[in-house]
């Protein structure tokens, strides 16, 4: 029995020894980190219908002027190539210039027209301004893909310069960063497909394939080797 005590003892010394060790290691436990480092993930470019949009107003009792019939000429040779849906004219209602209002939105169809646009691809509706005192304009509005960040910038989740925590001890890039250069490359694409996927080559140059080919038989360089001829200029003033 003696024996059997005396065994015990280191046992239980070695389990007493491992319990601090073993709170150290649940310290020591790594979590990921709540959001991604990376910017494109964080702030991702989506592709969605979006409204395109653009207020014609009403600067005469006879239509529109020259500048406002560009803008809707643009507009409309836009709609030929991602237009998605009619085109929807909204009048405002109560602004008391009804006359100027039909007189502009003859201008647009009279545009539109122009454009290629046929009449059934616009119709019209109503809505009402939501400040009286300010100019409400001929809204048009239709349907295009586009390119948008899914995110909303200007979220600040967390505190920079956290007193109370060590939050911002951490090195790693914050929240909204990358936000505003997302939102501005997603609004300058051309082409929001082109986010999507790469478009198809072109046709090879063949002639210029057959060329490169035959200077590698022959055992030429087959690159393309450009001279800029000198040209004298005379300086001189009432020379012959």
């Amino acid at each position: 029995m003696p024996r059997t005590r005396t065994s015990a003892v280191p046992s239980l010394a070695a389990a007493l020894l491992a319990m601090p060790l073993a709170a150290c290691g649940a310290d020591r436990y790594v979590t990921n980190a709540t959001y991604p480092a990376d910017f494109r993930e964080r702030h991702p470019i989506i592709l969605a219908d979006a409204p395109e949009t653009l207020d014609v107003f009403v600067t005469s009792a006879h239509g529109i002027d020259a500048r406002q019939r560009t803008d809707i000429l643009a507009y409309a040779s836009e709609y030929r190539r991602h237009g998605k849906s009619v085109v929807t004219a909204y009048l405002p209602n109560g602004t008391g210039q009804e006359r100027a209002l039909q007189g502009a939105l003859k201008a647009v169809r009279q545009v539109f027209a122009e454009a290629g646009v046929p009449a059934s691809a616009l119709r019209v509706a109503r809505y009402t301004p939501t400040e009286p005192m300010l100019a409400a304009p001929i809204r048009l509005s239709y349907a295009r893909l586009s390119a948008r960040v899914d995110s909303k910038c200007g979220t600040w989740p967390e505190d920079l310069a956290s007193g109370s925590s060590v939050d911002g001890w951490k090195n790693r890039p914050y929240w909204n960063l990358g936000c505003a250069y997302q939102a501005n490359f997603a609004a300058q694409v051309a082409d929001p497909l082109d986010l999507a996927r790469p478009r198809p080559e072109g046709p090879v140059d063949t002639i210029k394939r057959l060329n490169a080919n035959q200077k590698l038989r022959e055992g030429k360089d087959p690159s393309t080797i450009y001279t800029i001829e000198a040209t004298q200029i005379s300086n001189a003033v009432g020379g012959n």
